[in-house]
């Protein structure tokens, strides 16, 4: 076990026994009756009008990565503080914790007065499957994004005078983090942050001195707790969000954040394969946006960050974890560092193409305000995110992220370049093209490979890859026909519902584990695909298939590495997947499958042609896909 997995195993063991002992440290003390004060500010500072935030000496301020603010004591411990302020609002009041993220799915509430269609009132306001997915969530951010603002300058005044002025020029820039769970970590870190995972308390300086108080970023404690809002077992039973709770079904269940940061890691090179692919290779917003799966004549394009988000979902949550299950998933603190990244990324890729936007398609999904077969655009009222006192924002009005007063790292400038520099550096080093990164040619790269084979494009990561801990380099002229490679892609098709609530499609290359709960650690996976789904009565009823992809060419190399396979050309690959690739299934319970089980299932291998470019300034070219043949169907 990797030293970072050790550290949280035994923080969050030691931890939860400590916790459950005793009474968590709860809320911050600040010296006054916070309740009669958060009652007070309510009025004057909040309004349910999503404003956007102001501007800073006429610059709009960059949303930053969540390691990168954790290095700013000042607003991290405003970020802290405001987080804990929030989930401690009365869960009655509309800018509490509970409603805010209540709004996504569960308890199904109205929020703002903005009442739901008939029919609808069992569904939250947010929508899947759907070519608003992208920019319904952009205005949600911005509503959370808005709340916590003005909970950070509000703290940031009740500072000592001495403290107080560096505290506010501080609060006036916060913008909220973004969790990026596809870059490469710092060397000896996890893809979760430990902030995130690594205890349920956490040491914070505010106005009234150092105190250690329950981790916002570690889970949500419901106050009070409703069961009729979770109506399912075990979820009816737990008084706060669990990542990966063991026992499984137990209502003392207690998070396990160490298995989750293991499962991320092993999935690191799927996932940062995926986007890759959907920067370079997805230019039209309605297969890049959602997956729905649209049958054609283009089995190039069954990807979506709209699936890549779900097993970001569905790994994260762990087995029946809150944020593995759509109308619960808002209430686990990372689903908002979560999507704020997916917001991140479609910023970088509308600079990439952005002459492709939302068009009109049918809802699939009911929503709080949606019926199945209504058709959505660029002017569907984003419900319930008020514009002003009478209007809603609509995707045409959010096209443009800035107008809600914040940016990226990467789009600040919006330079194409530098968002596409970015992406090579930051999400390239899983594929055979960051080989040719500095240009020059097939047999130029051989030679340097051989001079410095831990030259700084090799980055360490876990999983079944060929830049892995293990893996040694596989031999170039292997790899390369010319500037070209064979990118080998699982394309996979399936009811959304098949299995009643969310579900795992995991490949295999190698001997499959015995015990299901271990599946999402092996170290023979390829790449799971997670359908993030529900059940019961806050659940969607649809027969509409959903698409996704598993990447195989990393995993593909390391074999090739290990000499198992000669090339990564048809006739070594295809034989070689027919012989060893393998396909299970497992549910949020925990229980396995079989693929005849699952309601529209279809797993095909096909492969396309990639050109690499020789600098970071391009992407890689990919041409025509070729179909293989069917793992299952």
């Amino acid at each position: 076990m990797p030293l970072i997995h050790r550290i949280y195993f035994a923080v969050g063991f030691l931890l939860s026994l400590v916790i459950a002992d005793f009474v968590q440290p709860g809320q911050y003390d600040y010296g006054f009756n916070v309740d009669l004060r958060r009652r007070k500010r309510q009025g004057p500072f909040q309004s349910a009008v999503v404003s956007g935030l102001p501007s800073l000496d006429g610059g709009v301020q960059l949303r930053p990565d969540i390691r990168d603010l954790q290095k700013d004591e000042d607003k991290w411990n405003l970020y802290i503080l405001a987080l804990s302020w929030m989930q401690f609002t009365d869960q009655d009041e509309q800018f509490s914790w509970y409603q805010i993220t209540g709004i996504h799915g569960a308890p199904a509430l109205t929020w703002g007065d903005v009442d739901p269609t008939p029919g609808n009132e069992h569904s939250g306001y947010c929508t899947h499957v759907s070519i608003l997915f992208p920019t319904w969530h952009r205005p949600y951010l911005a509503l959370y994004e808005q709340v916590l603002y003005y909970n950070v300058q509000y703290i940031a005044s009740l500072y000592p005078p001495d403290l107080r002025d560096r505290l506010q020029e501080a609060a006036a820039s916060f913008r909220i983090p973004y969790w990026d769970w596809a870059a490469t970590p710092p060397d000896g870190a996890s893809v979760l942050p430990l902030s995130a995972g690594g205890s349920p308390t956490i040491n914070v300086t505010g106005p009234n001195g150092i105190q250690s108080i329950s981790n916002p970023l570690f889970s949500y404690v419901f106050r009070p707790f409703n069961s009729s809002t979770f109506p399912d077992f075990p979820y009816n039973s737990w008084h706060e969000t669990k990542r990966a709770p063991r026992p499984v079904n137990s209502p003392n269940a207690t998070s396990n954040n160490s298995f989750v940061a293991h499962a991320l890691d092993t999935h690191l090179p799927s996932f940062q394969q995926r986007l890759y692919n959907l920067f370079s290779n997805y230019p039209n917003y309605s297969s890049f946006s959602n997956e729905a799966w649209i049958p054609s004549n283009n089995n190039g394009t069954y990807d979506s960050i709209e699936s890549l988000h779900d097993s970001i979902h569905t790994v994260g949550g762990g087995v029946y974890g809150h944020l593995a299950i759509i109308a619960y998933s808002g209430f686990d603190p990372l689903f908002w560092l979560h999507h704020t990244n997916v917001d991140r990324i479609f910023a970088m890729w509308q600079l990439l193409y952005n002459d492709s936007f939302v068009v009109p398609q049918s809802a699939v999904y009911s929503s709080h305000t949606t019926s199945p077969g209504e058709v959505e655009d660029s002017q569907t009222p984003l419900t319930p995110f008020l514009f002003n006192e009478t209007d809603f924002w609509t995707s045409d009005m959010v096209r443009d992220h800035e107008v809600f007063g914040y940016t990226y790292p990467e789009v600040a400038n919006k330079s194409r370049t530098e968002v596409i520099a970015s992406i090579n550096r930051l999400y390239g080093n899983f594929s055979p093209a960051s080989l040719f990164m500095g240009g020059g040619s097939v047999q130029e790269h051989k030679t340097k490979q051989g001079e410095n084979p831990n030259r700084q494009a090799f980055h360490r990561g876990n999983g079944l890859s060929w830049n892995s801990q293990t893996s040694a380099h596989p031999p170039l002229e292997a790899v390369f026909r010319g500037d070209k490679y064979r990118e080998w892609v699982a394309n996979i098709q399936v009811y959304k519902h098949a299995m009643g609530g969310s579900f795992s499609i995991h490949l295999f290359l190698g001997a499959v584990p015995s015990d299901a709960s271990s599946w999402t650690v092996a170290s023979t996976l390829v790449g799971t695909l997670g359908v993030f789904a529900h059940s019961g009565v806050h659940g969607w009823v649809s027969d509409r298939k959903v698409a996704g992809t598993i990447p195989m060419t990393s995993a593909l190399m390391h074999m090739l590495a290990l000499g198992k396979v000669r090339s990564l050309d048809a006739e070594d690959v295809e034989p070689f997947l027919q012989s060893n690739l393998k396909l299970r299934v497992s549910l949020a319970d925990g229980t396995t499958a079989g693929p005849s089980e699952v309601g529209g299932l279809r797993v095909s291998i096909v492969s396309s042609m990639v050109r690499v470019s020789e600098s970071e300034n391009m992407l890689p070219e990919w041409g025509k896909v070729d179909s293989h043949f069917d793992l299952f169907a």
